[in-house]
């Protein structure tokens, strides 16, 4: 999934894209590798090029074979790599969306790495592992992440005398609360459909979107955890004045939040630098914090998105490209590469390399609480507008009860999950 960050370099030089991940740092050379062209596709902007230029020196140095690099572009990434997958010739190595993972898994063009997870993957964070495993198979490798923080105006906040960030979701509402009674500011900017938000609160729950029913997948809207989820939603989106038929991207929440006068947004940390080009004088003014959850142990779920690495089930490289894994995965490149692109990487551990990245290291607390939308292959259809997520969440708004909204948009949820894929 297409995801920007920040960079450790300072807000300015902000907008940059996400790739990460961790392992054990190789082995000898295997004989029968030597000689041979490994073709590895990754996303335009997921690897810097001198993360990419070391990677194939040490891997070329450890299995005398190079590694091609070839660089995709988000936009059809779907259909060119579903034609690759089923030709004779397909990449050995590949970056996948982590939500669209089970869906190749379930057509056979992803090889079973579960030889390759009992190696390497033993300290993997779970939450993140998860969009790696369909039907209890390893199909994947999780590589990159990233979660949505608050971005906060700090002399907005300083203005309504509130000196230390709220550390649980009751401590953040009542500070909302004070910013409206003692500044002209809009507590928050949250528009009805930031839909991705309202999963983290439903995964915060402890709840799914969707449930099974016989050998089918149907709307779990309904459930009271999904309820609940709606009505912290709710509460927090009575604050602002957002619109609430809109999403975070109509208009751009960052924009908004770039005039000056909202104490605070929930975005990705890389929408900062879209606030700061709209009006640089903001840039020294912004802040961000990990999203409160109900108990101070605890952050608030969070979506997580990013990109895994999977290897064709048609590449006759397979031992050659699960070398190229152990490496690429290795603590030295993965705590590289989340040092310099601010992304979350696979395992805790490695979270030192956010050191001084204020929204990665705002973001990294709540990984490990985090999850996705429902890791099935039906789920694609759902997505596609009108979005009945979206449809739900601003009937809520406007009135009706979660129970209402539920049963309003559940027959074009379950027509969406039945879709043949």
């Amino acid at each position: 999934m297409k995801r920007k960050l920040i960079s450790a370099i300072g807000v300015a030089g902000m907008m940059v894209s996400i790739a990460a991940c961790g392992g054990g740092d190789g082995g000898d050379s295997e004989a029968g590798t030597k000689g041979q062209t490994l073709t590895v596709w990754v996303m335009d902007g997921s690897s810097p090029d001198q993360w990419q230029k070391e990677l194939g020196a040490a891997f070329e140095k450890q299995t005398g074979s190079k590694v091609k690099f070839e660089i995709q572009q988000w936009n059809g990434i779907q259909q060119k790599l579903t034609t690759a997958l089923s030709e004779e010739n397909p990449p050995d190595v590949f970056e996948i969306g982590n939500t669209q993972t089970p869906a190749y898994a379930k057509t056979g063009g992803l090889a079973d790495l579960g030889d390759l997870k009992k190696e390497i993957g033993g300290e993997w964070t779970e939450s993140l592992n998860a969009s790696s495993v369909y039907e209890g198979k390893q199909y994947a490798t999780p590589w990159y992440f990233a979660n949505r923080v608050v971005v906060y105006n700090k002399k907005v906040w300083a203005d309504a005398g509130i000196k230390d960030t709220p550390k649980t979701r009751d401590e953040f509402y009542d500070d909302l609360k004070t910013i409206g009674a003692k500044t002209d500011a809009e507590p928050i900017y949250l528009p009805g459909q930031n839909w991705y938000h309202f999963v983290g609160l439903v995964i915060g729950e402890g709840a799914e979107l969707v449930k099974k029913d016989g050998d089918t997948y149907v709307s779990n809207l309904a459930d009271p955890k999904v309820t609940a989820a709606m009505e912290t939603y709710q509460k927090f989106q009575a604050l602002s004045e957002a619109p609430k038929d809109k999403d975070e991207a109509t208009p751009q929440q960052a924009e908004v939040f770039a005039k000056g006068d909202v104490g605070a947004f929930i975005g990705m940390g890389w929408e900062a630098a879209t606030a700061i080009e709209a009006n640089p004088k903001i840039e020294q003014d912004i802040g961000y914090f990990t999203i409160p959850g109900a108990t101070a142990d605890k952050p608030e779920g969070v979506f997580l998105g990013g990109s895994n690495l999977a290897v064709a089930a048609g590449s006759t490289k397979q031992d050659l490209a699960k070398e190229f894994l152990k490496l690429a995965l290795s603590d030295k490149f993965e705590g590289q590469l989340a040092k310099e692109n601010g992304v979350i990487p696979n395992k805790e551990s490695l979270q030192t390399n956010l050191k001084g990245n204020a929204p990665a290291e705002a973001a990294a607390p709540a990984a490990a609480v985090g999850g996705t939308t429902p890791l099935i292959p039906e789920w694609a259809a759902v997505e596609n507008a009108p979005n009945p997520i979206k449809t739900y969440m601003t009937a809520v708004l406007n009135g009706k009860s979660p129970a209402e909204a539920a049963k309003q948009v559940e027959g074009e949820f379950n027509k969406r999950l039945a879709q043949q894929q």
